[in-house]
């Protein structure tokens, strides 16, 4: 194995320009970890925040927070109880999966099964358990119960509706386009509302009865907020996991009280903070891919050198399903 690997670079936080894939050095497992080669990382609007400031991050970094690859290397003292060895396939979700390796924390890996191949992995690594911990954890979705998936074409959008339908529930999907609306129907949302062309929150009314969803499912942030919450029925509750539009703001507590509406803005990392946890959500998340009651939507392919591009896509709505890169071509 070479001392150096190509990684994608940012030294400034900005737009897309500032990614450069450059050599750097392979990283050494320290103690508790494991040196993953990797076959594929996922693109994700986490990656958006980081490079632009939104987020914090220390500088230089190495962009991505999620891939799949193997165990090339066991760092000193890994559990033996974590059932890793070298040659292993894994998913990962830890910050600079956009390289060709990278060191990860050994109970922050996720050990994939045989059916699911890397590319799988990649995909549903931190989508994938960022939507089961949302239908499992900050809103338990029952049987009977009606949902709003906003962005529902999207990569968590989509992964949304169909853990949704499988736990029992009615979903209703807001998208921008007819396209993006077929993905959605396709994949089992009940009732698909096109947003540029009628206003959700009349149609949820007239689809709910005039009672509101029990659930709404939004990381679209600032510009669905108002929607969001008018859509929530007495007693129900909004998760907002994200910030696509932009971080909300001018947000007033007392308006949860007009209907005792509980607001939950929930973290992955959050929940699967003890591997015990980690664990468990993930061999159930993994189980329903396994059993084929959760299919990934794929909607791009890049490279290394591509990275901006397709962060751009994704920031610019027109994309369906999962955006990767390859790392190796």
């Amino acid at each position: 194995m070479s001392d150096t690997m190509r990684g994608v670079v940012f030294h400034t936080t900005g737009d897309a320009s500032v990614f450069q894939v450059e050599n750097v050095a392979v990283p050494s497992p320290k103690e508790g970890e494991v040196l993953l080669e990797l076959d594929f990382a996922g693109v994700n609007f986490v990656d958006i925040y980081l490079r632009s400031g939104l987020y914090p991050i220390n500088l230089p970094a190495i962009a991505g927070r999620e891939g799949a690859g193997k165990i090339v290397k066991l760092g000193p003292n890994v559990p033996a109880s974590f059932d890793l060895h070298v040659g292993d396939k894994i998913a990962v979700f830890v910050q600079g999966t956009l390289a060709e390796y990278v060191c990860a924390p050994a109970d922050k890996v996720l050990k994939l099964p045989a059916r699911v191949s890397t590319k799988i992995g990649s995909a549903v690594m931190l989508q994938g358990l960022t939507a089961w911990t949302l239908v499992r954890d900050a809103h338990r979705v029952e049987k009977g119960q009606i949902v709003l998936v906003q962005a529902a074409a999207g990569g968590t959008g989509s992964l949304l509706i169909q853990m949704c339908k499988y736990l029992g529930a009615t979903v209703i999907g807001t998208v921008s386009t007819i396209q993006k609306a077929k993905v959605a129907k396709d994949i089992g949302c009940d009732h698909v509302i096109i947003y540029t062309e009628i206003d959700v929150i009349p149609e949820v009314m007239r689809l709910t009865e005039d009672k509101g969803c029990h659930a709404v499912f939004s990381g679209v942030g600032q510009s669905t907020f108002a929607v969001d919450l008018a859509s929530v029925r007495r007693k129900g509750t909004l998760v907002t996991f994200g910030n696509s539009s932009g971080p909300v703001e001018n947000f007033r507590v007392l308006d949860l009280s007009k209907k005792n509406v509980k607001l939950v803005r929930p973290t992955l990392a959050n929940y699967i903070a003890q591997r015990e946890e980690f664990e468990v959500v993930g061999r159930e998340m993994l189980d329903l891919v396994v059993k084929g009651k959760l299919k990934v939507e794929f909607g791009g392919e890049y490279t290394l050198e591509s990275v901006g591009q397709a962060q751009d896509d994704l920031a610019s709505k027109k994309t369906t399903g999962k955006l990767l890169v390859k790392i190796k071509v």
